[in-house]
């Protein structure tokens, strides 16, 4: 379904990625794990239209893809949720879920329906009750990244990009996300997961890939390798002084 062939993207003198390779299927849930400063974030930002490779392809169900911007990724079925918590604070949380939705011209969803659209996509996930008349940024942390995650799949993306999502739930919300998520994989659609928690990997993944210094190091099924041994060819030297110690 989506495929990135020998990507490179340079800072000044900062190598992010380096002839990365990586092809995802449909219908399963991919994680990329790697330490900070391995290359992931940049993999993200690439994905998701916010920065352009220097060079490489990136391939969207067998064909090449060059979106030159954010919008034009949401257009070909990308939607991603990104560490940072993203909301326009003074604008209700229905607001804030449908956010992009409408052209210039014309709402997408009427102004009638738009409560109910809002209420049935957080319904599909979030076990904490948030309040779609309420300020966005009246809503704790927890709460506001469930009114991120609710405006991706307001989207209905075929391709799902969840950048350290769950950091912030309690283990409900959180246990939910990970159902729903698997509930997307067996859609057809692509979850790319970006987490560090090795529970997290061990329990949800079909396939892993890990980015080490802005190289993919390897990519395998889940269950071929150990969490030992994905740590070791994540980070060599934290999984020695583990061992060490």
């Amino acid at each position: 379904m989506l495929e990135v062939q020998t990507i490179s993207k340079r800072y000044g003198e900062t190598i992010a990625l380096q002839n990365a390779s990586i092809a995802f299927r449909a219908g399963t849930i991919h994680t990329i794990l790697g330490e900070n400063g391995s290359g992931k974030s940049t993999l993200v930002k690439l994905l998701s239209g916010i920065v352009q490779p220097d060079s490489g392809t990136i391939r969207l169900d067998g064909h090449a893809f060059s979106g030159p911007n954010p919008a034009s990724f949401q257009a070909a079925g990308f939607a991603t949720v990104f560490q940072e918590v993203l909301i326009a604070p003074d604008r209700s949380v229905t607001d804030n879920i449908l956010l992009g939705l409408d052209g210039l011209l014309k709402r997408a969803v009427p102004r009638g329906e738009r409560r109910g659209r809002a209420a049935g996509i957080l319904a599909r996930f979030a076990r904490t009750e948030v309040p779609l008349d309420r300020p966005a940024g009246l809503l704790p942390l927890a709460a506001q990244q469930l009114v991120v995650l609710a405006r991706a799949l307001a989207r209905d993306p075929k391709i799902l990009i969840l950048d350290e999502v769950t950091a912030a739930l309690d283990f409900a919300d959180r246990e939910a996300v990970f159902a729903l998520m698997r509930n997307l994989a067996e859609e057809g659609r692509l979850i790319l997961f970006i987490t560090h928690r090795m529970d997290e990997v061990m329990a949800l993944s079909d396939r892993i890939s890990i980015l080490r210094g802005g190289q993919v190091v390897r990519t395998e099924e889940r269950g071929t390798s150990s969490p030992a041994e994905l740590l070791r060819a994540m980070a060599p030297q934290t999984a020695a002084e583990l061992a060490h110690a």
